[in-house]
């Protein structure tokens, strides 16, 4: 984190032009006054900063609908009328003319081309329901990581959004781990709550339980759902073109995707995430957060993406030092 602040400073200050590809929604507000977004073979230039990009990009998409629904309207106006006047010509020669002055116009409107369709709006629908658990989704006590943190105590309670923060190599992928019920050398007590079931987002995807398999068969597997069942829950993540890949072959963001599919199905009362929109685009992380929004349980999650961020409840602090502390802001160091 300390570099992605140190970057936008940089790039703030600097008098040069600079192009910068990046799915860092703060990163994107601090430092870029012009967006260029490339959609389905279309690029356009936002002229504002991204803070009014969502906002431009609703309005040109809503544009470029009604352009091309204008155009589909006069082009069946023009094609009626060349057929009525070619079936009018057929019995009566004096309208022959008129027939072949709308052949011409309807052949040079066609020639014009249609106006661009509008990008394809992302629909990515995640149902994230967890459940009703006890008061205590999770309880440490005196919980140490050997060689990387000292002791300390942590009570996350039902519905809570703890956020995990600090720098890499500090513990706190560790410290996911074994809250999932990893093995992991530590000292302590972790008690989950009644009815407490966790769930495990990994940073890397490294899955070995998945690699080789075919998309469509985890989901019909793990989930015990029908085919077409199955089909229709990757579509929901709009990774359904990709059922017949194996999990390995897979972008990283539609394996981030898949495994957020896999916990949703699951039915997980505890969602354990580790920088879940590390490799996620826009639209899939708004579409991560929403989720995040409608989810009945309690979220603990690590992340460097300040705009993730902003959204939890609670900051739990992995010093380099290792020490660990709640703070009452996040703490990028």
């Amino acid at each position: 984190m300390p570099a992605k602040l140190w970057l936008a400073e940089r790039l703030r200050a600097s008098a040069k032009t600079v192009l910068l590809v990046s799915h860092d929604r703060q990163l994107l507000a601090e430092a870029a006054d012009r967006v260029l977004a490339v959609e389905h073979r279309d690029v356009w230039v936002h002229g504002g900063g991204f803070a009014t990009f969502g906002e431009a990009r609703r309005r040109r998409v809503a544009e470029l609908d009604e352009r091309r629904r204008r155009w589909e309207a006069e082009h069946r106006r023009l094609r009626v009328m060349t057929h009525t006047l070619r079936q009018a010509a057929a019995k009566n020669d004096a309208v022959s003319s008129a027939y072949r002055a709308a052949r011409t116009r309807l052949s040079r409107f066609e020639d014009a081309g249609a106006p661009r369709r509008p990008p394809r709006e992302a629909n990515i629908r995640m149902r994230l329901s967890g459940g009703r658990t006890g008061k205590w989704a999770l309880t440490c006590e005196s919980v140490a990581l050997v060689g990387l943190t000292e002791p300390f105590d942590l009570e996350v309670r039902f519905g809570e959004r703890l956020a995990v923060l600090g720098g890499n190599g500090s513990g706190k992928s560790r410290f996911l781990h074994l809250l999932a019920g990893h093995d992991v050398d530590h000292t302590g007590t972790v008690t989950l709550g009644a009815r407490v079931t966790p769930g495990h987002f990994a940073q890397t995807h490294v899955r070995p339980d998945l690699t080789g398999r075919c998309v469509a068969d985890i989901v019909m597997a793990d989930a015990a759902l029908a085919r077409d069942d199955a089909m229709a829950a990757l579509a929901r993540y709009e990774i359904a073109a990709a059922g017949r890949q194996t999990f390995d072959t897979l972008s990283g963001g539609q394996q981030a995707r898949l495994q957020i599919l896999l916990l949703e199905l699951a039915g997980v009362t505890l969602l354990l995430l580790d920088e879940p929109t590390d490799n996620l685009d826009l639209a899939s992380a708004e579409a991560l957060q929403t989720g995040l929004r409608e989810f009945t349980g309690s979220v603990v999650a690590i992340t460097h993406d300040r705009w993730f961020a902003a959204e939890f409840d609670r900051y739990l602090h992995f010093g380099r030092d290792g020490r660990t502390a709640e703070v009452d802001a996040p703490v990028w160091d």
